[in-house]
């Protein structure tokens, strides 16, 4: 109960301190959480890897469930559709989660070239020679 406390502790800072640097447009305090992000969706990925080379083990998980409301009507289902509907599912889940890694990087992006000092200047004079 503690580490999880202190997992969803250290979420909040990590979310907040993204948002503070949204608003107050510093880009150092955007990384950590794209760094969450990132590490979430390699975790995300390796489950459906995992799903995928070991398609036994959902069964077996559903076996292991107590309180699944509709445990029997799954277990009931052919095991290979159950596998394709479960890398749907996270299929789903990863295509919305890379797109909202894409919008932390253009928003990272966007205020690094906002406090870039590398600005073109055009100098224009009279001089025709």
């Amino acid at each position: 109960m503690c580490i999880a406390t202190a997992i969803s502790l250290l979420m909040i800072l990590i979310c907040a301190m993204a948002t503070y640097g949204a608003y107050k447009q510093h880009a150092a305090w955007i990384i950590p959480f794209f760094c969450y992000q990132i590490f979430d969706f390699a975790l995300n990925t390796l489950v459906a890897i995992s799903v995928l080379v070991y398609p036994s083990t959902i069964q077996d998980y559903l076996r292991q469930l107590t309180n699944c409301p509709y445990k029997e009507e799954i277990m009931s289902v052919n095991p290979t559709c159950l596998v394709v509907i479960i890398l749907l599912f996270i299929s789903i889940i990863l295509a919305f989660k890379g797109y909202l890694i894409n919008c932390v990087w253009n928003c990272y992006r966007y205020i690094n070239g906002r406090n870039n000092s590398d600005v073109l200047v055009y100098i224009t004079t009279n001089d025709t020679a």
